[in-house]
């Protein structure tokens, strides 16, 4: 079988090729909800790279498949990107996919094109170097996630049957491996009022104050959500608050106010919204509503998929094989001990072993998790071969 040694200088070998490519991805534009064109992009070089399988789902996901052996792994990488906010925040041009001698720049290239890149590659590597007599290996380009964490997997577990035993997310880790992070809700509350003309105030009965003082006790809550010796502090904040009225010389009669909530170990869908509605309460309106939110936003192939806006918390077991593995293949191949760590914010794994807890999830990726959203956005070159190297290792290690 081949040396850990000669995967690691292959990878070196054409981490060109797939600085290249990932530049190509940047300079393909892919929003939420328009990633046609980087579809076909990542087609044609899976094709290049003779790849046994290729197909595209009903949600406008790219999954490309070597081997055909009973063990199903996937790779999985998001392939929309934010939007690039403020020019006057960047030096260099978003979208011109820049290489240098240390790093390409431009808009996902951490966040996460540089992880599809690199597994692309691995996979193409895995295929020559005999890897696959016992696996079969899914290699995916999923669509949505910024805008829905998650939403793509549910739709290829669901809808296509794809259940392999493990996923390896290649969001942005630093070249580190993770086995968690906190999951999230977006949850909405509503108030209505009276509303009167504005130089009467106490006429009617103004939305926004019963509202404010909502929002005060959603305040205080944050204080006291739980604590998780790995995953850190459950948090809420109020991230959206509306007002309506008939005039801006009128009591407000109705507030919407929208939350952005982090569940540590231990926190659920449930235990959120109660909470909620106990602030509604201590603040004197448990007529309030009180709901989570749902996505159903269209897709790019014209397909609407929706979903609960409830991301579950996720942790893969210290103990875990699947962690061991990825230990042992990552000292293998780079001669030195991991470190294990966690996401701050949220990925694809929600959906994947949050709600489908068989499936396990571990993340190693190219480029650092602070570059996500940021002005400036850039991935290390170095990475990109790092990470193909730990990919095709982990299944070397996984078949031994």
């Amino acid at each position: 079988m081949v040396s850990y040694e000669t995967i690691l200088n292959k990878s070196k070998e054409i981490e060109t090729q797939i600085a290249d490519f990932l530049s190509r991805l940047i300079k393909c534009r892919s929003h939420s909800g328009t990633e046609g064109d980087v579809v076909q992009l990542i087609k044609s070089e899976m094709e290049k790279l003779n790849y046994d399988e290729i197909r595209i789902d009903a949600l406008g996901s790219i999954i490309g498949r070597i081997g055909s052996g009973p063990r199903v792994i996937a790779i999985d990488a998001h392939i929309d990107t934010v939007y690039e906010g403020n020019l006057d925040n960047w030096d260099k041009e978003p979208y011109s996919g820049l290489i240098d001698d240390n790093y390409v720049y431009g808009r996902g290239t951490s966040d996460q094109k540089s992880g599809l890149a690199s597994m692309v590659y691995a996979g193409w590597l895995m295929k020559e170097f005999d890897l696959l007599e016992d696996f079969t290996v899914l290699i995916t380009g999923t669509v949505m996630e910024e805008d829905c964490d998650g939403i793509a997997w549910e739709h290829l577990i669901l809808e296509d049957g794809v259940k392999p035993e493990l996923v390896i997310s290649t969001e942005p880790t630093s070249c580190n491996i993770y086995r968690g992070h906190r999951g999230r809700m977006e949850i909405s509350i509503e108030v209505k009022g009276i509303s009167c003309h504005g130089s009467a105030p106490e006429r009617g009965d103004n939305a926004i104050y019963k509202m404010s003082r909502i929002a005060l006790e959603i305040e205080k809550l944050n204080d006291r959500l739980k604590y998780d010796d790995f995953l850190g502090k459950g948090t809420i904040t109020v991230s959206v608050m509306q007002s309506d009225s008939p005039s801006q010389c009128a009591v407000s009669d109705y507030v919407y106010l929208q939350c952005d909530r982090r569940l540590t170990a231990g926190e659920t869908k449930e235990i959120a919204v109660n909470e909620l509605k106990e602030c509604c309460r201590m603040a004197g309106y448990p007529e309030a509503s009180v709901k989570v939110l749902e996505y159903k936003e269209k897709a790019y192939t014209g397909k609407v998929y929706p979903v609960e806006k409830y991301y579950p918390t996720w942790v893969l077991e210290p103990d875990s094989k699947y962690l061991k593995v990825a230990k042992k293949g990552f000292s293998s191949i780079f001669n030195k001990e991991p470190l294990i760590d966690k996401w701050t914010f949220s990925t694809n794994c929600v959906f994947i072993m949050g709600k489908h807890p068989e499936i396990k999830c571990l993340g190693f990726g190219p480029g650092d998790e602070d570059q996500a959203h940021a002005p400036n956005e850039k991935v290390k070159r170095d990475d990109l071969w790092k990470a193909t190297a730990f990919y095709t290792s982990y299944i070397k290690t996984l078949k031994e």
